[in-house]
C-alpha cells in the first residue's frame, strides 16, 4: 500500500480553525456528515455508544442530536480534537485507526467518514472498526472509490478549480482510493454485510452554493457508487 503523507496530520492541524467555515476547504465534509447521520439508527438502550473515527473538528455530532448515543471521537490531529470537544462529544482520543484503544464489542455504532481514502491500509482500518463494534451494531463508512472517474472528480477537478469549498491541492492521493469489492469482502469476513449507496451533491443547491446564495448543500443518494459512496451494515 502507498505510504501516508508525513505532513497529512500537520495539514489538518493547520486547517483546524476552518472546520466550521461554510465556504472553507473542509465545508463539503459537513454536507457528507449530515447525509451519514441519516443512516444512524436511534439508540435502543440507555448506555448506547457511538464511535466516530477520524472525527476531525466534530462536524458529525450536531446531526446526531436526539438519537441517544454517548459519542466518542478519535483522530490523529490534536488541534482538530480540541475543536471537536466544543461540539457535543462525551469522550475524545488521539489514536491510529489501525490500532484503536478499545475492547472488542465496545460500541453500538461505528462510523468512518471521509477517512479511509487517507490511510495506508483502509481495509485494516475497517477490520478494526468491525472489531470494536458489538454484535447487532451498525457500521457506516463513506469514502471515495478507486475509479478513473473518482480521480477526475476528486483530484483533477475538485482540487484545481477555484471554487468555494475546494480542498487544498494534495489533499487526496488516488492510490489510496478504496476498492469496493475488497471493502465488501473485508467487512464480510469481519461479520458485517455492507450495502453500498452512491452520494452526490444536490444539483440546484450546488449551483446556489457556487454563486454564494447557499451556505450548505444536501447530498442525495444515487445508484452509481463510482465516485463518492457510503456503506452501511449490521454486525452478525
Amino acid at each position: 500500500m502507498p505510504h501516508l503523507r508525513s505532513d497529512l496530520i500537520t495539514d489538518y492541524d493547520r486547517l483546524a480553525d476552518t472546520w466550521w467555515d461554510p465556504r472553507g476547504p473542509l465545508a463539503p465534509l459537513g454536507w457528507i456528515a449530515r447525509a451519514r447521520a441519516q443512516f444512524v439508527p436511534p439508540a435502543t438502550r440507555d448506555d448506547a455508544r457511538l464511535l466516530d473515527l477520524a472525527c476531525g473538528g466534530g462536524l458529525f455530532a450536531p446531526h446526531l442530536s436526539g438519537k441517544g448515543y454517548r459519542l466518542t471521537g478519535v483522530d490523529l490531529s490534536q488541534l482538530s480534537l480540541r475543536e471537536a470537544g466544543r461540539h457535543g462529544y462525551h469522550a475524545l482520543a488521539r489514536a491510529d485507526l489501525a490500532q484503536l484503544p478499545f475492547a472488542d464489542g465496545t460500541f453500538d455504532v461505528v462510523t468512518a467518514g471521509q477517512c479511509l481514502e487517507h490511510v495506508p491500509d483502509p481495509y485494516g482500518a475497517v477490520a478494526e472498526a468491525c472489531r470494536v463494534l458489538r454484535p447487532g451494531g451498525t457500521l457506516i463508512v463513506d469514502t471515495i472509490a478507486d475509479t478513473r472517474l473518482a480521480r477526475l472528480v476528486a483530484v483533477t477537478l475538485a482540487e484545481r478549480l477555484p471554487l468555494p469549498g475546494r480542498p487544498e491541492r494534495g489533499t487526496h492521493d488516488h492510490r489510496l482510493f478504496v476498492n469496493r469489492p475488497r471493502l465488501l469482502r473485508t467487512a464480510c469476513s469481519n461479520g458485517v454485510e455492507l450495502e453500498l449507496h452512491g452520494l452526490r451533491p444536490h444539483f440546484r443547491e450546488g449551483i446556489g452554493y457556487l454563486v454564494g446564495r447557499r451556505d450548505r448543500v444536501r447530498m442525495v443518494p444515487v445508484r452509481a457508487t463510482g465516485v463518492l459512496f457510503l456503506g452501511v451494515g449490521r454486525k452478525r
